[in-house]
């Protein structure tokens, strides 16, 4: 059967149909986009400026804020030009850009949490060892892995998508272009695209949350044999990942580990992990580790002085 495809332009129903509502979200979320790009861009200067890429864990903190950027750049800027817009509309190819912009930063993202603990396992359970385990080259090798797998991920989901014949109703109900909201409105049997679709961002979401809590799990059980002092840095630079993980995997664990549905709340709670975590990832990672809010104190002084 011959593919037919009669849309060349989504209308996005966006966050809200009400004009109040939308004029006071414009103007959080134009705040909260301008706290991500400059608490993320201060984190960049500040492990480059301050010569702590040549240590494992800020090296990966680097790729996780350049990730952020990139990942909410995908969503927030189309999300913020809409509320105030009459028209929501983006094309079909716009559309499929957002899409695998999204399934590209999303699970690389992903991927750079789990390193992240494995870093913070090796550091605290194997601290005689860490710097020969970590090592420049293979913390290159690992990162690469961490853009390739995502890369992966997102040639899946458009070879889903773009297959699929879009014939009449254009109406996404949702704020940016996502897998669920699209298959609604092929003109086809969805059913098996839903069900790859979900097996295979299911698994990357609840299979990496598992993954990190079994690695945290032996980090906990490790610091028993800590000194106090030891434990509470431990603790401190550990409770910010955690604090990352739940806020980041709760929400693509219940938008992902499901069959082809939608509900009301969707919207929601994508922007828990779309605008929310990427803009608290810089405070949480500063206010929780003294290394950095000491590179950025050195950075400020050397630029004012």
């Amino acid at each position: 059967m011959e593919k037919v495809n009669n849309v060349t332009v989504f209308i996005l129903r966006g966050l809200s149909q009400n004009p109040k509502v939308e004029e006071v979200c414009f103007v959080f979320f134009s705040l909260f986009y301008l706290a991500i790009l400059l608490g993320n861009l201060l984190i960049i200067l500040t492990v480059r400026m301050g010569n702590l890429l040549k240590y494992p864990m800020y090296f990966f903190l680097n790729y996780l804020s350049s990730v952020d950027i990139c990942y909410s750049s995908v969503i927030a800027p189309k999300m913020i030009v809409d509320l105030l817009a009459k028209h929501k509309t983006i094309s079909y190819a716009g559309c499929m850009l957002q899409l695998f912009g999204v399934h590209f930063f999303g699970p690389t993202e992903v991927f750079i949490l789990i390193i992240m603990a494995y870093d913070r396992y090796v550091a605290i359970c194997k601290p005689l060892h860490y710097m020969i385990i970590m090592d420049q080259n293979r913390c290159n090798k690992i990162m690469l892995g961490a853009w390739v797998g995502g890369f992966l991920h997102s040639v899946i989901q458009m070879a889903l998508v773009v297959q699929l014949p879009f014939c009449g109703p254009n109406v996404i109900d949702h704020y940016f272009c996502d897998v669920h909201p699209v298959l609604k409105l092929a003109c086809t049997d969805t059913y098996v695209v839903g069900v790859v679709e979900t097996a295979n961002s299911g698994t990357i979401a609840l299979g990496a949350f598992v993954i990190l809590l079994i690695s945290y799990t032996f980090i906990l059980i490790s610091l028993r044999k800590q000194s106090a002092e030891g434990r509470r840095k431990a603790l401190s630079t550990c409770g910010s990942h955690i604090a990352v993980v739940i806020m980041f995997f709760g929400p693509c664990t219940f938008m992902y580990m499901r069959p082809d549905v939608t509900f009301a709340a969707d919207k929601m709670v994508a922007v828990f992990y779309t605008i929310i975590t990427p803009m608290l990832n810089p405070l949480i990672y500063t206010l929780r580790n003294a290394e950095v809010k000491k590179a950025m104190k050195k950075l400020g002084h050397r630029k004012v002085f």
